[in-house]
């Protein structure tokens, strides 16, 4: 009887969730068997902590078992990896145990790092300090929102890349909304602080963005790179010495990839994998792949991403079995929703060579959605991706209408923005 081979996944989050369910389904499982390692129990539903501090969605809606998650014949190892050894094929975890592998995809995500600046974990953190990236921070925050009464509310970022870049805005909005139906958006200065020149990544986007933070009255201290957090005066500080004072800071504190990428010995100084951006093959070995936010492609670190990065991956998988060359068919699509407050919302469609631009999705000419255009639709479309997320993503299931390659028609694209064919 012949041994089966051995493909593996570290990272049963979004990613790895979903490369787990499209392979079972692919792959010849009487000669290969899919295992997938990850040392947290529970699966979080990341978007939904951008909702939590607002009370508009509960701890139930966020939170599952990640076994429940996996399909069937994929074996689901509770354990903290340690280290890949790719010279030996095989992944050594922290309670002793090696698991070898002929294929492994590493899927181990991104997460906040607060202890990276200084001070922002200090007297504050979690009084009048605050971040939304995890579940606790997004719980803290909701209590301490809850007894707000008014003051210097500091939306901050300290440096990109980020998990979700537009989220950060999404919270300002949602805060002007928020304080708004509670009276107090009077008493309370919005100040938004980005290490950006704008309001976004992309320049279309961040002007329409910008002009939004301005109607609503919200200050927007730009070029700002964080030095420290100092608790005694309640204030950040710039390494160019510029101070913004606080009553309550929410921060997106540094993001890094999973320490276990820096003991491999082959992650970029912020832990991220080296990865062909059109492939999703790693650039330290052929036989190593890399998926959502753990790659270093010059791409939004969001769900949207991972669950188009999945379908090439999916392929190139299976090709790479077959000994085929691997197709470059990724081409950066990231879409995502943009909750702008009073029930309204924009989204943004885009990739590697086109930035966010007007028009309609995904319908050319029909939408229903509009991009980088303000509508309740689009609202109503991010609360229901909650629904899609848990019933039609993780089971890589496939949306109607949705390629992973971005499609170009039914967008107003000037001619300055176009570097790809139509």
């Amino acid at each position: 009887m012949l041994m089966k081979k051995n493909l593996l996944i570290l990272g049963a989050g979004t990613a790895g969730t979903m490369m787990a369910n499209h392979l079972r389904k692919k792959m010849d499982l009487n000669q290969w068997s899919i295992k997938i390692v990850d040392q947290d129990p529970k699966h979080y539903y990341q978007p939904g902590f951008l909702f939590m501090p607002f009370g508009l969605y509960s701890d139930e809606d966020v939170v599952r078992p990640k076994r429940r998650l996996v399909g069937g014949r994929v074996e689901y190892i509770e354990a903290a990896v340690d280290r890949v050894d790719p010279d030996a094929d095989r992944v050594l975890l922290q309670d002793g145990s090696v698991l070898d592998y002929d294929i492994l995809i590493v899927a181990t995500g991104t997460r906040p790092n607060p202890e990276e600046t200084e001070g922002m974990t200090g007297s504050g953190w979690r009084k009048d300090v605050f971040e939304f990236y995890t579940y606790e921070g997004a719980r803290a925050l909701r209590e301490q929102m809850a007894k707000w009464k008014g003051g210097k509310l500091v939306v901050h970022i300290c440096e990109m890349p980020i998990k979700c870049p537009v989220a950060p805005l999404e919270f300002t909005f949602l805060a002007d909304w928020w304080l708004g139906e509670r009276g107090l958006r009077h008493v309370t200065e919005i100040t938004y602080v980005t290490p950006l020149s704008g309001a976004f990544t992309k320049p279309t986007a961040a002007k329409i963005l910008g002009h939004l933070l301005d109607e609503k009255k919200i200050h927007v201290v730009n070029d700002f790179n964080i030095a420290r957090v100092d608790n005694e005066k309640k204030a950040i500080v710039s390494w160019d010495d510029r101070e913004v004072p606080y009553d309550m800071l929410v921060t997106v504190p540094v993001n890094m990839g999973d320490p276990m990428v820096e003991r491999s010995g082959f992650g970029d100084e912020l832990n991220y994998v080296p990865t062909d951006k059109n492939t999703l093959q790693s650039k330290v070995k052929e036989n190593i792949f890399v998926i959502g936010d753990a790659t270093d492609a010059p791409t939004s670190k969001a769900g949207s991403v991972a669950h188009f990065e999945a379908e090439v991956l999916t392929e190139n998988i299976l090709r790479h079995i077959k000994g085929e060359p691997l197709k470059p068919d990724f081409d950066g699509h990231a879409n995502c929703f943009i909750e702008s407050g009073h029930g309204k919302g924009f989204l943004l469609d885009f990739n590697y060579d086109l930035e966010p631009v007007p028009g309609a999705f995904p319908v050319p000419g029909v939408g229903p959605f509009s991009l980088l255009g303000e509508s309740q639709i689009n609202h109503l479309g991010k609360l229901a991706f909650k629904w899609i997320y848990w019933h039609v993503l993780l089971k890589a299931l496939p949306i109607p209408f949705i390629d992973h390659r971005m499609s170009y028609r039914g967008k107003k694209i000037p001619k300055e923005l176009m570097k790809a064919k139509v």
